[in-house]
């Protein structure tokens, strides 16, 4: 392999510090107005109108530039798939949000033609989702349980469960939380509040879906044994719910184990061949639909409820529903649920849309998709629908079947609305149990993610306790305290890591205006004379103590004992002349003399301090504050202190590479005065070290050179 050719420079310049820089740079210190900001901010213009247009409603935009003859086909092709994969899932997501299935339809067709206006991301496949829903059943289960709805059967002389008035409750219940949703992702969209995503990493979020995953197979597991269990809230509920399946699996109904387990392996059989399968198919079998309704024909010819007992889907009335005003004296009890519902949802998708939107080269709007997403939650609710996110495996479909646009989702809006106005009711013999095996099926990816443990660990180990910590938070709390958990243990990491940064002493590499740690380089050697500090975090109140301790440390200075040496030292000297003083006065009086004479002068002890410097001690020391974003007072007085204590043992203490916040704060904060200017401040390290290097003695002034490197 040819070698590469290194480039050469040259530098003569003067030794720069920040006041230089400002005087050559003309640093303007005019600053605009908060009254000039908001006027600004608020200036209506032609441009600026249109450009506010266009951004609330993106298909304003995109829609009249359809391209027509090249994305049509496409569109039309990937449309048509995930239309049908949205059959089998938003029914099968339904029963986790404990919800009829239908509504499931009904929340797979508005909120996808309400993104279709305002959305910006191109491929990601909107409508139910696993994660969601089960969030949502969480919600619905601790606010409207069974228990609730318990009636005497004078037939049975025993108790059963009123399943119309349930099912009705705990619709109103999910619109509730969903329309709240919503309004909380239109409030942060419209404050710009995009960046919250910022605070979910990726391993948190993987861990989070990976933990709300075992939630959703857990929920399932009583349409997989046919049993009917208690359902639990609260933190830990997860574990109740365990325990309580397996004290009631002698109860298993038989026909619906065998139901499940034929139409899992039947599934996962098909998923293989259909991957297999990929490259010769022009778009992927629906194997789901498949499933749904070769499983409807065989219930409906064996008649599984009635002989066998398996529970099936039951009435699917047909049409839509009419809008309706969420019932407001629920807000209060979910306002912390539909909270944790935006930010998920929003989370989820921002991050597969970004994902595409990097792939195929375009803008994805973070505030613009809390509106969309805001908007398809709440308009949503008033229909009936149950808040949504996107689905990574039907994006991938819409991707992979030639989806180049959003007509894409609209197009698998008007196939649901086909299935929902005409041929819903032809499921009605449906078994749940199918419904559970394409859940779980469809989850395998998610399982897949535990494999993110291994690979995290070689690479960063504190990512891998954030997915680690998020995984065991969401299945021990909840999905919706388990993630405001997961934030909090994701933000103190972080804040951990500022408070046990990495402190080192430069060096310089040899030849070279470069330093770099010397535990670090072989070849950075320390320039005599000279220490050189840096913090590999920003410095404020969290860390101060330390950085200052760290600095005594890799100095080898106990700074605090040799100032307290020095006092002990000059009021041992200040007794001993007033002592001295003391005796020259009484021989003064005893020989009756106003001035000693010469020589009893002489005969006078007098302690000199030694002014000789202590070449065991730096002659100065520079502090790098390249990693210093910002200082608060508490930074401030810290480098003030450092300052003053090495200064009275005559180090002259120097700051590197500050920012322009930085001095800005150093400036706010008192620490520039008549005798502390910005001469202290220099542009970069070299620069600092030529100005130390300049001084000939320690009691001389330093004096600026020049600097002269090739």
């Amino acid at each position: 392999m040819e070698e590469r050719r290194r480039a050469t420079y040259k530098v003569n310049r003067d030794v720069l510090d920040e006041g230089d820089l400002d005087e050559m740079g003309e640093k303007s210190d005019t600053k605009p107005s908060l009254c000039d900001k908001i006027k600004d901010s608020v200036s209506c213009t032609g441009p600026r109108v249109k450009n506010c247009m266009l951004g609330t409603f993106p298909v304003a935009k995109w829609l009249p530039r359809y391209a027509f003859r090249e994305d049509a086909l496409g569109d039309l092709v990937s449309g048509i798939s995930v239309g049908i994969m949205q059959l089998p899932q938003g029914m099968a997501y339904a029963l986790l949000a404990s919800v009829p299935p239908v509504f499931g339809l009904y929340s797979s067709f508005y909120p996808v033609l309400i993104y279709f206006i305002f959305g910006t991301s191109k491929h990601i496949s909107i409508g139910t989702y696993a994660v969601m829903s089960v969030m949502i059943g969480g919600v619905v289960d601790r606010l409207a349980p069974d228990s609730n709805f318990e009636i005497w059967d004078n037939v049975t002389n025993s108790s059963i469960i009123d399943s119309v008035s349930r099912d009705q409750e705990r619709v109103r219940i999910a619109v509730v939380v969903t329309f709240v949703s919503g309004l909380f992702q239109i409030l942060l969209g419209l404050v710009q509040f995009g960046f919250v995503v910022t605070y979910l990493s990726e391993p948190l979020v993987r861990g989070y879906t990976t933990g709300a995953a075992v939630h959703v197979i857990v929920s399932q597991l009583k349409y997989v044994f046919g049993i009917h269990p208690k359902r639990y809230s609260g933190p830990i509920s997860l574990i109740y719910t365990v325990l309580e399946i397996c004290y009631l699996l002698p109860q298993t109904n038989i026909g619906t184990l065998v139901v499940s387990i034929v139409s899992i392996v039947t599934l996962i059989l098909a998923k293989e061949l259909n991957a297999y399968l990929s490259k010769k198919l022009p778009v992927p079998l629906p194997m789901e639909l498949f499933a749904v309704i070769i499983a409807t024909v065989i219930s409906w010819q064996v008649n599984l409820e009635k002989r066998y007992g398996v529970d099936v889907v039951g009435d699917i009335p047909s049409g839509l529903q009419p809008p309706a005003l969420p019932a407001m004296s629920l807000f209060g009890q979910v306002v912390g649920d539909a909270f944790a519902l935006a930010v998920v949802g929003y989370g989820i998708a921002i991050s597969l849309g970004r994902i595409f939107a990097l792939k195929y080269g375009y803008k994805v709007d973070s505030n613009q998709e809390l509106i969309a997403l805001g908007l398809s939650n709440s308009i949503g609710g008033i229909f009936q629908c149950f808040a949504i996110s996107c689905s990574m495996s039907r994006s991938l479909v819409q991707e992979s079947t030639g989806g180049k646009t959003q007509v894409a989702g609209a197009v698998s809006a008007v196939v649901i609305l086909f299935i929902t106005l005409w041929i819903g009711s032809l499921f009605e013999d449906l078994p749940k149990a199918v419904l559970a095996a394409i859940i779980f099926v469809n989850l395998h990816g998610m399982m897949k993610q535990f494999l993110d443990i291994p690979a995290l660990w070689k690479s960063n180990k504190i990512d891998m306790l954030v997915w680690v910590a998020t995984f065991i938070l969401t299945v021990l709390l909840n999905p919706d305290l388990g993630l405001a958990a997961a934030i909090a243990f994701s933000m103190l990491t972080v804040i951990f890591r500022t408070q046990l940064p990495k402190y080192s002493l430069l060096g310089q590499v040899a030849d070279t205006d470069i330093y770099k740690p010397v535990e670090d380089y072989d070849k950075a050697k320390q320039v005599p004379g000279i220490l050189i500090f840096r913090s590999s975090a920003t410095l404020y109140f969290a860390n101060a103590e330390m950085y200052q301790e760290a600095l005594g440390e890799k100095s080898g200075m106990d700074i605090t004992k040799i100032l307290s040496i020095k006092k002990k030292l000059a009021a041992k000297r200040k007794r001993h002349e007033k002592k001295l003083a003391k005796k020259v006065k009484k021989e003064l009086k005893k020989n009756k003399q106003e001035e000693p004479n010469s020589e009893h002068q002489k005969g006078i002890a007098i302690i000199d301090v030694d002014n000789d410097p202590d070449l065991s001690l730096p002659r100065a020391i520079i502090l790098d504050l390249s990693p210093v974003n910002f200082l608060d007072t508490v930074g401030v007085k810290t480098i003030k202190s450092i300052r003053r204590d090495y200064g009275e043992i005559d180090i002259e203490v120097i700051l590197a590479c500050c920012q322009s916040g930085v001095v800005e704060s150093l400036q706010a904060g008192g620490f520039f005065s008549s005798n502390v200017t910005k001469s202290c401040l220099f542009y970069s390290i070299h620069d600092a070290v030529l100005y130390c290097q300049s001084a000939k003695t320690k009691n001389q002034n330093l004096s600026k050179g020049s600097y002269h490197f090739q």
